[in-house]
């Protein structure tokens, strides 16, 4: 589904991504690990285009958006998460899911006076597709709540709730577990995987959490100085060596998957 070939991209003299390549193939959760300042979170700026590439190409299928605007490569079908939710904090939770679907008619001022049927037919539409959608995450019970009021893990669903507002391709989160305790961060875990088996959605996955990506991702990509170091299964990249001293210090005790 996507493939980046050569992708780069320099900050003064920092090499933050170099020559970088890899695939994510379609219906599947890949991960994305590595040490701080390995490149990762650039990496999905550029795919995203919240950044410019200096070289290489990313490809969705058969449209090369390199380099394309972030609403661009959205309206492609690839939705991102961030590291820090960005929840609109005074409107509910309901609300800011309604907002995330692209050309709404009531979006045009004059619609509301001339095509007002039309508008609230397509708002019902859209409500009950919200509903369904927290539903689905067990999360029906905060639709009222302000947005800004919720937990860290409870964001962090919200994030994974929008990017289901959408017919997404392909779903980039940036560490959907940092900040959530364990009793959401399997919540989290099982909705991503119904996503994946009941609804074909590709999630490429940026996570720190050993044991959360380990036991959810396959593969997994490893990067290291802004370059794919390796790339396989979670048993494999616990028993390579290079992983373990670059990315883990050679101190990783193996996790029981």
């Amino acid at each position: 589904m996507l493939a980046v070939e050569n992708l780069s991209k320099r900050f003064g003299g920092l090499r933050a991504v170099d020559a970088c390549c890899f695939s994510v193939e379609a219906g599947t959760i890949t991960g994305l690990i590595g040490p701080n300042g390995a490149g990762k979170t650039t990496l999905f700026n550029l795919l995203t285009g919240f950044l410019k590439p200096d070289g290489g190409e990313v490809h969705l299928e058969e449209d090369n958006i390199t380099g394309l605007s972030p609403h661009r490569v959205f309206r492609k079908g690839i939705c991102r998460t961030f590291q820090i939710p960005r929840e609109l904090k005074e409107m509910t939770v309901l609300e800011n899911l309604m907002l995330v679907p692209t050309q709404q008619i009531g979006e045009r001022l004059w619609n509301s006076f001339f095509r007002p049927r039309k508008v609230r037919l397509q708002e019902r539409e859209i409500c009950a597709k919200a509903l369904d959608v927290l539903d689905f995450l067990q999360l029906s019970q905060l639709k009222d709540e302000f947005a800004g009021s919720l937990s860290g893990g409870q964001k962090k669903l919200l994030e994974l709730a929008r990017t289901m507002m959408v017919d997404s391709r392909l779903v980039l989160l940036d560490e959907p577990g940092a900040g959530v305790n364990r009793t959401l961060l399997k919540s989290l875990a099982n909705s991503i995987e119904r996503l994946c088996k009941e609804m074909g959605t590709t999630f490429l996955v940026i996570e720190h959490d050993m044991d959360f990506i380990m036991r959810l991702c396959t593969p997994i990509i490893v990067m290291s100085e802004g370059r794919k170091l390796m790339e396989g299964t979670p048993s494999e990249v616990q028993t390579n060596k290079d992983v373990l001293d670059a990315y883990l210090g050679g101190q990783y005790v193996a996790i029981d998957c």
